[in-house]
């Protein structure tokens, strides 16, 4: 693969114009492709398979007035007042002549008013479903809230008023980082600017010809977002891996097409590799059989492909026109500067300290991960959204009037084969469901026109992600077994976020085990090894474990919360372990590779295990260092959202990439490796023959090119010395 590559790299470099033609072009069609036919994102979730959803799917068809999104818009008189009805009949009004309503239910008549008469529910329907509700039906609801009604409080909430996530400053923010940080490795201005823009274009193509698809598919509002956080980070590291190892071939005296060949046939086969990985971990959430979650992973995963291309092609041609530019104005006439970095230092204290080291680092990092004991999933309501959002306005107005139950209600579906059937049966479903611990109030059913299918309104006395409403779901659904006659069945969005978030959490340790086993075996063709790949995997493990901590404890159990902008703490997004899961695999692999590979490289080449495992180390570190340091910063940014999903994927990534680079891989895995010595690169002779050999370190191209090298005539070795050759 190293040697595919370098002839890449090499013909790239030599018809720069045409490749960076080729990408602009290629930026500018799917941008208009995107400008044209985007579409709509959405908040839905869907789970096909579960109660929940083939109730609402049921109902499509049978109900279809009912599958609408809903609104809530509550009424608050002021303190010791009560509501009147002439008071709340213009609210009514206001509310049914939105573009959309298909109806606007008065509170005096369906009896939602609170019992001290202060506070009233209109409940609103829409005739279109969710991802059909278009911007200004959006804006015409919210105008009832931001009215003037006199000495009356009024808010919209429901599902329509929620914000569509956007990532608004926050990769503003990680790009300027990431500049900083390039700058500081770099020392050029050049080489800094050179490597962002690469990554940019890379992130502007993935995500044009994501958008351009919204016209196609539907994709959750999340999507694009994990997709341009997780496409500008991984841009940036592989840009930036290559573009280290491309100036550190100059100051060995290579000419620059020979350097940029060089560094895409190494680097660049760990890029490619890196990339691989994150590809096949994040395509792999499609075995979990949840379509916004396969989506999802498909969606990151195209980016991240991308990013790969971009390195392998666009780098090397921008690279042809910055040439030794890209060096400091020391070294391009100094060379090396000869001294050893912190790296080094650090690798030898690690070495010299390797069991105290380990058990530190092994003892923090399991004590990090022990709130994952009391850690719950589910999906985000309004009461996680930012305090001043229309949404939890709406739903802590009802919580204070009405109950938190109020903001999940339940809907109980009764299907019969004749209004004979449906409708003492779905009496009996009200009398059942009224005993059932746990529920406050139970309405009365409502019939579709032919009589067949009965929807029964059930209010719990829990919010919509207590744990409590959990038990009552199930409770329900068994009382309804009991029903005879017709099918019942549970749904609305609080069982179809129960649902979701069980699911889930049975495939998660299915998922986790899957990723185990393939950074075991992938590590294993790269490395020789067995113990490596082993390592690999339980740091790996520790990483999750200390990840899930932290985040259980700041986003659910509310340590430290107000730091990360969450004033209301509750169980974390249901899909975020196993998102969490497969885009750190991916990363901590990826650093995995540039550091032990050189442990490898240098071990081959006849280094004590010792001297590889230090070496590898001080000569990666500062790029390791650079590379964790802008991911962190690029994933920290998208905390500043206020759309929760959004936050905890941000802050967990973040923890997750500086607890794996900086504690797992730059500190526990030399002191392993140190520890084992000659041992952690033992294999079985029989399993090295049977492996293929995928020469990541680009040794077999080494072997090739160095004895031809020391005959290049004359002009080479001029070109060579005016780049610095040590």
């Amino acid at each position: 693969m190293a040697t595919l590559l370098y002839r890449l790299g090499r013909w790239c470099f030599g018809r720069r114009g045409l490749v960076v033609l080729v990408w602009l072009l290629l930026l500018g069609v799917l941008g208009g492709a995107a400008a044209a036919f985007s579409g709509p994102t959405s908040s839905e979730f869907r789970m096909p398979g579960t109660e929940s959803q083939s109730a609402m799917d049921a109902l499509e068809t049978r109900f279809p007035q009912a599958t609408g999104a809903t609104g809530t818009v509550v009424i608050a008189a002021q303190q010791d007042e009560k509501l009147s009805p002439a008071q709340v009949t213009p609210v009514v009004q206001q509310a049914a002549a939105v573009p959309g309503v298909s109806a606007a239910l008065d509170p005096f008549q369906a009896k939602s008013v609170s019992p001290d008469g202060r506070y009233a529910l209109i409940q609103v329907q829409f005739s279109g479903e969710l991802p059909d509700i278009t911007e200004d039906q959006r804006s015409a609801y919210k105008k009832i809230a931001e009215d003037d009604h006199g000495a009356l409080r009024v808010e919209a909430g429901g599902e329509v008023v929620k914000e569509q996530p956007g990532a608004g400053a926050a990769e503003v923010i990680g790009v300027g980082v990431a500049a900083i940080v390039l700058i500081v490795t770099f020392g050029s201005l050049v080489a800094a600017g050179m490597t962002l823009l690469n990554a940019l274009v890379g992130v502007g193509v993935g995500m044009a010809g994501l958008y351009a698809l919204t016209g196609v598919f539907s994709l959750n509002s999340a999507t694009p977002i994990l997709a341009l956080m997780l496409g500008l980070a991984v841009g940036i590291d592989y840009s930036l891996f290559i573009t280290s190892r491309y100036r550190q071939n100059l100051l060995d005296g290579l000419d620059a097409r020979e350097a940029a060949g060089r560094a895409i046939g190494t680097a660049g086969s760990a890029v490619v590799f890196a990339g691989a990985t994150v590809v096949i971990a994040l395509a792999g959430l499609s075995v979990v059989g949840i379509p916004f979650l396969t989506a999802m992973g498909l969606a990151a995963a195209g980016t991240v492909a991308v990013a790969v291309l971009v390195a392998l092609t666009l780098l090397p041609a921008v690279l042809a026109f910055a040439g030794n530019k890209v060096l400091p104005r020391k070294q391009r006439t100094t060379g090396h500067s000869g001294k050893d970095g912190f790296g080094f230092r650090w690798g030898r204290g690690v070495a010299r300290l390797r069991l105290p080291v380990l058990l530190a680092g092994i003892l923090a990092l399991g004590a990090l991960a022990l709130p994952v004991q009391e850690m719950r999933l589910a999906l985000p309501d309004a009461g996680t959204a930012a305090a001043d959002s229309p949404e939890r306005q709406a739903y802590d107005l009802t919580s204070e009037g009405f109950g938190p139950g109020f903001n999940g209600r339940l809907i109980t579906v009764v299907t019969g084969d004749s209004p004979a059937a449906t409708r003492p049966a779905a009496q009996q479903t009200v009398q059942l469901v009224k005993d059932v611990e746990g529920v406050q109030a139970v309405a009365p059913p409502q019939f579709n026109q032919d009589g067949t299918t009965a929807l029964v309104a059930v209010i719990p006395e829990s919010g919509p992600s207590d744990a409590a409403t959990e038990d009552t779901v199930h409770a329900i659904r068994d009382k309804a077994a009991d029903v005879q006659g017709a099918h019942i069945s549970l749904t609305g969005a609080t069982a179809l976020g129960i649902d979701i978030s069980e699911k889930l959490a049975d495939v998660l340790p299915v998922y986790l085990l899957l990723v185990v086993g393939l950074s075991v075996l992938l590590l294993m063709l790269v490395f020789r090894s067995i113990l490596v790949p082993v390592k690999a995997a339980a740091g790996f493990l520790l990483t999750v474990g200390a990840t899930f901590g932290l985040t259980t404890a700041v986003f659910q159990q509310g340590h430290l919360s107000s730091l990360v902008g969450v004033d209301n703490p509750g169980p974390l997004i249901s899909f975020l372990p196993i998102i969490l899961i497969g885009i750190l695999f991916g990363l901590a692999m990826d650093y995995e590779v540039f550091l032990v590979s050189k442990m490898r490289e240098d071990f081959v080449h006849g280094d004590p295990p010792g001297q590889a495992t230090i070496n590898g180390l001080g000569q990666n570190a500062r790029v390791v260092t650079a590379a964790a340091l802008i991911m962190c910063a690029v994933f920290a940014g998208f905390v500043l959202t206020p759309d929760p999903i959004i936050k905890s994927i941000g802050f967990a990534l973040a923890v997750g990439v500086f607890i794996d680079a900086f504690i797992v891989r730059m500190t526990l895995v030399p002191a392993v490796m140190s520890l084992f010595g000659r041992a952690a690169w033992w294999l079985p002779r029989w399993l090295d023959r049977a492996l293929p050999n995928l020469d990541i370190e680009g040794e077999n191209l080494r072997h090739t090119l160095d004895e031809p090298a020391a005959s290049q005539p004359d002009v080479s070795r001029r070109a060579a010395t005016s780049t610095g050759r040590r």
